[in-house]
């Protein structure tokens, strides 16, 4: 009987539920018939919009573009413009006209177009007898077109100015100006100045846009687009034009003959040249911009219709949710029941992992604290084994000054057992100073970078390093060092590296880690500056290093000597120093098989004396 009480809530609710759904079902059709129509409302109304925008944009482009270009047309021939008259009127002008046909007075008017042609930068300047055949030239352009072909020669006679566009060839077109040459009242000849329409072109080729200028007959005079030059601009299918129809006076839109693409124009007439200045501008942003435009209404009105249907499902969600909850309820309050008792067990099992997760964080803190306290007591050692290292040196200084001291003393040269004394000091005092920047691997805060000079700290490591170089046989050079070097770094951590280098280079003349001694040891400091950098380089002529130890060598306690003759960590700090400061260290072989230990510095422009202290 429970059985079948349920099966029949069961069929109760599927019944409710499906009246539910269908009369939602219906009310989203009815929102997706409205989406469909307002997007194609909306689409309709963006494109038209938009594209009415971006025309005006690009019209507006078109129409400043036009202006631009007429004025930088109209600039460049009102330049020459007033010429012919004014050369026309000149005495050396005139002059040149007397005698045209012998050789002085060839001559003559030759040197006078050159220099009229090279001043004012025409294209070429003529000069032409009054029949209108040009007898002298810059640079004999237009040498085989006479004058008196054009109406060039007829305003000249007229007392104008004469002015026509003259394109023999695709190479050679030009603008000319003409003017007559009088002497007494009458017309002794015309001077012509050809402008060079290169110029505008190449000014032009700047222009995204297409611009071409158009004379009377349509065919292109001065283009940006090398291929439109001397065609005709419009014309009718199987005319070989450019562009098909023209558009209206005002512009519009046109189509190559070759190619989809599509331009609006704007023209001006240029009449008093006889020309007409096309301006051209791609219509694809303005299809663009339509097709922009209803994507993104298309886009909004389905994101509008999707909330909507969004909508509509959630309130069909709501409305089968509140109807099974009603009649369920039964069967809820058994549910809960059951995963009341379910959730007790899991709190139960949840409590154990608690604890258990507890113990292991605090087991887990104890270990860190170990490795802690290991990281500890390792850096301590490291640190001991780096301290012992670079005090064995000013130790053994210390103690030669002091037994020296002892015996000057006893021969009574106060003054010379004073100086000891005095070294001894520095040396003290160096050593605290080394207390405080050792243990280079990690350059604690306030560790001072600057200027230092190179030969006063090559100086001070030598005096520390000589008696034990001295006691082996070991002969010290320096090379190349003058008093204006000054590097990036700091005195006393650069005397470290110094003294590093050089007693490594005393161990392997000495035959420590080695076959043996070298016979005459030689151990070398040199300077050079390069550029903005000094390499400072200790060089030895003993055995060298074996190619296979170069990579390690400046790795920590990495040594080739053996137990108790070194702990392998002077490169290593000089290593961690020179990078601190800037530079770099490199190794490699001499000439005699010895090493050289180069190390590269920040070199420092220094005008005034710099302080000793890092």
């Amino acid at each position: 009987m429970r059985g079948e009480g349920q099966m029949e809530i069961e069929a109760d609710i599927d019944a409710g539920e499906r009246l539910i759904r269908l009369k939602y079902k219906k009310r989203g059709w009815l929102v997706l018939a409205a989406t469909l129509a307002a997007a194609l409302i909306f689409m309709w109304g963006a494109l038209t919009v938009a594209g009415l925008q971006a025309l005006r944009t690009v019209e507006a482009s078109l129409r400043e573009a036009l202006a631009l270009q007429t004025e930088t047309l109209s600039g460049l021939l009102e330049k020459y413009r007033l010429l012919p008259p004014l050369l026309s009127r000149r005495d050396d002008i005139v002059q040149a006209f007397a005698d045209p046909h012998s050789p002085r007075g060839l001559a003559l008017a030759e040197a006078k177009a050159t220099e009229i042609a090279n001043y004012s930068g025409a294209k070429d300047a003529a000069f032409a007898d009054a029949s209108g055949r040009v007898f002298a030239s810059a640079r004999g352009i237009f040498d085989n077109s006479k004058l008196n072909e054009s109406a060039l020669l007829e305003a000249a006679l007229q007392g104008r100015l004469g002015r026509e566009s003259m394109s023999p060839d695709e190479n050679e077109r030009a603008y000319v100006f003409a003017s007559a040459v009088r002497r007494a009242g009458a017309v002794i000849g015309v001077i012509a100045i050809y402008v060079n329409m290169d110029r505008i072109e190449l000014t032009w080729a700047l222009s995204n846009n297409p611009i071409a200028v158009a004379d009377s007959t349509g065919r292109v005079f001065v283009a940006n687009r090398a291929d439109w030059r001397l065609q005709k601009l419009y014309g009718r299918p199987g005319d070989d034009a450019i562009f098909g129809a023209a558009p209206a006076a005002t512009g519009g839109v046109v189509t190559p003959a070759a190619g989809r693409a599509q331009y609006r124009t704007a023209a001006r007439q240029l009449p008093l040249m006889g020309w007409t200045l096309h301006v051209f501008a791609d219509d694809a942003p303005v299809r663009t911009a339509e097709r922009n435009a209803a994507i993104v209404a298309l886009l909004t009105c389905l994101l509008a219709g999707s909330l909507a249907w969004y909508g509509v499902k959630r309130q069909e969600v709501r409305a089968v949710r509140q109807f099974r909850a009603r009649a369920t309820s039964v069967r809820l309050e058994q549910l809960v029941r059951e995963r009341t008792a379910d959730l007790t067990e899991a709190n139960a099992a949840l409590a154990h992992e608690v604890k258990e997760r507890t113990e292991a964080e605090e087991q887990l803190r104890r270990t860190q604290a170990e490795l802690i306290q290991a990281a500890k007591l390792a850096a301590l050692g490291q640190m001991s084994a780096t301290l012992s290292h670079e005090y064995n040196q000013p130790l053994a200084a210390i103690r030669t000054y002091a037994d020296n001291g002892r015996q000057l003393i006893a021969r009574g040269r106060v003054e010379a057992a004073a100086d000891a004394l005095s070294r001894i000091g520095g040396l003290v005092e160096r050593m605290s100073e080394l207390s405080r920047t050792l243990l280079s691997f990690a350059r604690k805060p306030g560790t001072a970078i600057g200027d230092v000079r190179l030969e006063p700290v090559v100086d001070e490591a030598l005096m520390l390093a000589t008696p034990r170089a001295r006691k082996a046989g070991i002969a010290i050079r320096k090379q190349g060092f003058d008093a204006g070097m000054a590097v990036r770094g700091g005195h006393v951590r650069l005397s470290q590296v110094v003294v590093n280098l050089v007693n490594n280079a005393i161990d392997a003349l000495s035959g420590v880690g080695s076959a043996g001694a070298v016979a005459e040891p030689l151990i070398t400091l040199r300077a050079q500056r390069h550029d903005d950098r000094i390499v400072l380089s200790v060089e030895d002529n003993g055995p060298g290093i074996a190619p296979a130890a170069r990579d390690h060598v400046f790795e920590p306690f990495f040594s080739t000597k053996g137990v108790g003759e070194g702990l392998g960590i002077g490169l290593s700090i000089v290593y961690n120093i020179v990078r601190e400061f800037g530079g770099s260290v490199a190794v490699s072989d001499t000439s005699e098989g010895g090493t050289r230990i180069a190390v590269t510095l920040v070199a420092a422009a220094v005008e005034k004396p710099l302080a000793r202290a890092s």
